[in-house]
């Protein structure tokens, strides 16, 4: 064999493998798999969810479906594979999760967004007023926890009932958070200036802070983001102590010491997949490694699906139709030119 057979030989070669593991690569979805996402029920969840259906499904012709749970037990089936994509999972916060990712069973593929928070929070308004609703800064020097227990600030906060204390709205009963800032308050020594104030569901505290925020009261409480509250209105988290292991062990332990209290945790929230289904899927993989939401267009959404009362589907098509300049960055030209028609 000549050496310019060779090379056509080689270079043949190498084109069948390139075109073998092209079709490999788009095998899921060609072969008529079905792509099973987490049906997930809070509110960012839901619409990260139905983003990336609506991407791999009117993009890449995929068969997508979701199943309904709630957390813990679409984590257990993501790790036997009855569902291939979680798609905000919170990293280090499951032990189910944790114990499915050291038998290797799932992954973290990418960052669903970044700069997801939580903490304690108070309208602008406290500290710099409004001047368009002719609101005056009641408390234009606060900026940290420590000047909490200041009884000017105290008074403030005034609990309606209890106006000697002031009052602090903690999560509802029985959720993570709520023993997390009943043990910050004693730890912080604001037991006794605060009434420990707990909603009796999600739906409550939400409406606590739209209404006290509409009416331009004082309000300090415990929030998180990517959530509607944060896309809404203009908050400003109190500053904590750094986090640090020991202490956060301290404050999450129910016979924990009580003696001193710092922020919460840094989160990191991916894309929680089945390993198989990372491994048959490398296509897709590629996607999620991409697909990062900014956090101010995920607030934003989920406050378009509060204020016009629409599901997550019809915020997501809001997000594609009007965000193609985010998620367009995602996908392959073929797949945008597919989505923006299905659009129309």
């Amino acid at each position: 064999m000549s050496i310019s057979t060779m090379k056509l030989t080689f270079a043949a070669a190498g084109l069948m493998l390139a075109a073998s593991a092209g079709s490999a690569s788009a095998s899921y979805c060609g072969d008529g798999k079905t792509v099973t996402f987490a049906g997930i029920d809070w509110e960012s969840g839901a619409f990260v969810t139905e983003v990336m259906k609506t991407i791999l499904s009117k993009g890449y012709d995929c068969q997508v479906d979701s199943i309904p749970g709630n957390s813990v037990t679409l984590e257990q089936a993501t790790a036997n594979n009855d569902v291939q994509i979680f798609a905000e999972e919170w990293l280090g916060r499951s032990d189910v999760w944790n114990k499915a990712v050291e038998e290797k069973k799932v992954m973290a593929v990418g960052k669903t967004f970044v700069g997801a928070s939580e903490g304690w929070f108070v309208p602008e308004y406290i500290i710099h007023g409004d001047p368009a609703r002719n609101i005056e800064a009641k408390a234009p020097d606060l900026r940290s926890v420590s000047q909490l227990s200041d009884p000017k600030i105290v008074e403030i906060f005034a609990d309606p009932e209890e106006p000697s204390k002031g009052r602090f709205l903690n999560c509802p009963s029985g959720w993570t958070c709520e023993g997390i800032s009943t043990a910050k308050l004693e730890a912080y020594k604001l037991g006794e200036a605060y009434v420990n104030f707990r909603p009796g569901t999600g739906t409550a505290l939400d409406s606590a802070i739209t209404s006290a925020y509409l009416q331009g009261e004082p309000i300090l409480f415990y929030y998180w983001s990517p959530t509607a509250i944060m896309g809404k209105f203009k908050l400003i988290q109190l500053e904590e102590p750094a986090y640090n292991e020991a202490c956060w062990k301290e404050l999450s332990s129910a016979n924990g010491k009580r003696d001193q209290a710092c922020a919460f945790p840094s989160v990191d929230v991916a894309y929680g997949v089945n390993s198989t289904f990372a491994s048959e899927a490398p296509e897709i993989i590629e996607i999620l490694e991409k697909a990062t939401f900014p956090l101010e267009d995920v607030n934003g959404s989920l406050a378009h699906m509060v204020d016009n009362k629409v599901d997550a589907a019809a915020a997501a098509a809001e997000f594609l139709k009007t965000k193609a300049d985010v998620w367009g960055k995602w996908v392959s030209d073929e797949a945008r030119g597919k989505i923006e028609a299905s659009l129309k």
